[in-house]
């Protein structure tokens, strides 16, 4: 079955079940082989649907977060809605059930199911809250992770209340403003992902300094935000992140 992925955390779990991706965006690093070889096909929000089309895919597979909407209903236009699998995970559960019902789409029903297990049993069971941070999400404005994400599902997971589950905004992603003072009486303690926004050591030190009185750690952010196979590699990150938050 050929299959493009605009989704850069399946695109890696397509390549771990040995689909026949043949199609998958900019942002699709891992594996890094894949990502130098594979056609590309935009980025997540400005799929080419040409690009898409031409590759004459079996199976086209989109998230409703990461994707947009309109790119992905020309996709089904053209290929039909049975050629388009949208899947939408806020929650570790849905992540391992979205897993599953990828395998199936493929025909690697088997396979995928041992990666849900190995996963299942290398996360374990939710952990008691130990600590509280906020996610920042991105730069200027500063904004947020909030409740009904599949980063915020993690943070509670591993044992790390999320500062801003509860806000006056409906907005998953709500903006605090331009810098963390403004959530500073929500959040004392921050973690700082590489992606979307790549925090980096130099937001690290002046972050520190305009916020003396707050905590902030880089992480990995493919760590709280990707489903699929990457979740089995980042187990120690994410043991260590919870440890951190907990101090």
């Amino acid at each position: 079955m050929r299959v493009v992925s605009l989704v850069p955390s399946w695109t890696e779990f397509l390549h771990e079940l040995e689909a026949e991706v043949v199609g998958q965006t900019k942002f699709c690093v891992r594996p890094e082989s894949a990502f130098r070889t594979v056609p590309r096909v935009g980025g997540t929000k400005t799929v080419n649907v040409q690009a898409v089309v031409d590759l004459q895919p079996d199976l086209v597979v989109a998230n409703r977060e990461e994707n947009d909407r309109e790119q992905v209903l020309r996709v089904q236009e053209a290929l039909g809605h049975d050629a388009v699998l949208v899947t939408d995970v806020r929650t570790v559960s849905q992540a391992l059930e979205a897993m599953a019902e990828l395998g199936t789409w493929i025909g690697c029903e088997a396979k995928a199911s041992e990666w849900s297990e190995r996963i299942a049993e290398a996360w374990g069971d939710p952990r008691p809250a130990r600590g509280e941070a906020g996610y920042a999400v991105w730069s200027s404005p500063w904004m947020v992770a909030g409740a009904d994400t599949f980063i915020s599902d993690v943070m509670k997971h591993w044992g790390i209340a999320n500062a801003f589950e509860v806000t006056s905004s409906n907005d998953r992603y709500p903006t605090m403003g331009e810098s963390p003072k403004q959530g500073a009486r929500k959040a004392r303690t921050w973690l700082l992902p590489s992606e979307p926004f790549p925090f980096a050591d130099k937001h690290l030190a002046s972050l520190q300094a305009e916020s003396p009185d707050a905590r902030f750690k880089l992480v990995d952010g493919e760590a709280f935000s990707w489903y699929g196979s990457r979740m089995l590699h980042v187990v120690d990150h994410l043991r260590a992140v919870s440890a951190w938050a907990a101090e």
